[in-house]
């Protein structure tokens, strides 16, 4: 029997990262909308309270408060739910951290369904979409916890507006292992195949590789890859695994609509045209329930993933 795997959600290793790098660089500061115990970045606040600014439920006003930190030397780091940093906050995010190009990063915790009870009210499906459309931004999605710490170390060393998306849900994790590298606008492949490319980030990932395990047993090849980070993509990476395969799936915790398989979409049509599969939620808002379940019902689990590409491939 295979060892039982490790469970952490994204969001508390963007706590305990924000806590860790808070010693190496003393110009860090952290900033939340009253939800620093949902968010995690309380671990931060205990250990540095002096640098931990709570700006109360009002996003838009805390992210001008992190442009304007970000002028004097600051690293800040500002962080809520996607859906308010993301979502409410959009213009603030556009004109003032977007537009001057400013050296903020945006922690954006309970993305996708997997928040859960909280309904589709919470529920992000859009902020990867509505964050790739402003000019310069860095849109990343973590697949476990050794990415989340390794985007959130990443982020910092990197000069410019950052978007990393995390989430509420413990997810297994993937990437203990140690020949594993993370590098800004670098995805890999964590399974070689021949006859179909899973291109997934987030939670998909881990999807993509139970998916193709599934596959194998149908004498199925199938190659996958972790793109973490959707903007800038790596699409080199992904063309010549098209170019290999021949088809492409892509799997994301988004909406079809402007997230990772729309990215990918983008490169292949015009560099290598192949026939394409988008796994996601399909137009669709979520609903409440639990993550297990709702991850189940919108077929972004191992087996859903598994019957999606099955259909497509027409197997």
């Amino acid at each position: 029997m295979a060892e039982e795997v490790k469970k952490i959600a994204t969001r508390e290793s963007y706590g305990n990262a924000l806590a860790e790098l808070g010693k190496e660089y003393p110009n860090l500061v952290v900033l939340d909308a009253d939800l620093a115990n949902a968010t995690k970045t309380l671990t931060f606040k205990k250990a540095f309270p002096e640098r931990h600014i709570d700006c109360g439920i009002a996003e838009c006003n805390m992210m001008g408060i992190a442009a304007g930190l970000s002028t004097t030397g600051y690293i800040p780091f500002v962080s809520s739910f996607a859906m308010f940093a993301a979502g409410r906050a959009f213009e603030q995010v556009r004109n003032t951290v977007g537009y001057p190009h400013l050296n903020v990063k945006i922690g954006a915790t309970h993305a996708g369904i997997t928040v859960g009870e909280d309904g589709a009210s919470h529920q992000c499906l859009e902020d990867i979409a509505l964050m790739r459309t402003i000019p310069g931004m860095v849109v990343m999605c973590p697949a476990d916890d050794v990415e989340a710490r390794a985007a959130v170390r990443a982020a910092v060393e990197y000069n410019g507006p950052v978007y990393i998306r995390f989430g509420r849900a413990a997810c297994n994790v993937i990437n203990d292992r140690d020949d594993y590298k993370f590098e800004i606008g670098k995805g890999s492949v964590v399974r070689e195949g021949t006859d179909v490319t899973i291109v997934a980030t987030g939670i998909c990932v881990d999807s993509a590789l139970a998916a193709a395990e599934q596959l194998a047993a149908d004498g199925i090849s199938a190659e996958v890859i972790n793109i973490c980070t959707i903007k800038p993509l790596d699409e080199d990476l992904i063309i010549k695994s098209a170019k290999k395969t021949g088809k492409v799936v892509t799997a994301e915790e988004h909406s079809v609509i402007g997230g990772l398989g729309s990215a990918v979409c983008d490169a292949l049509s015009a560099k290598y045209p192949v026939p394409v599969c988008k796994i996601g939620m399909q137009d669709i808002f979520g609903e409440s329930g639990s993550a297990a379940a709702l991850v189940q019902k919108y077929e972004l689990d191992g087996p859903g993933v598994y019957k999606q590409v099955k259909a497509f491939l027409g197997k």
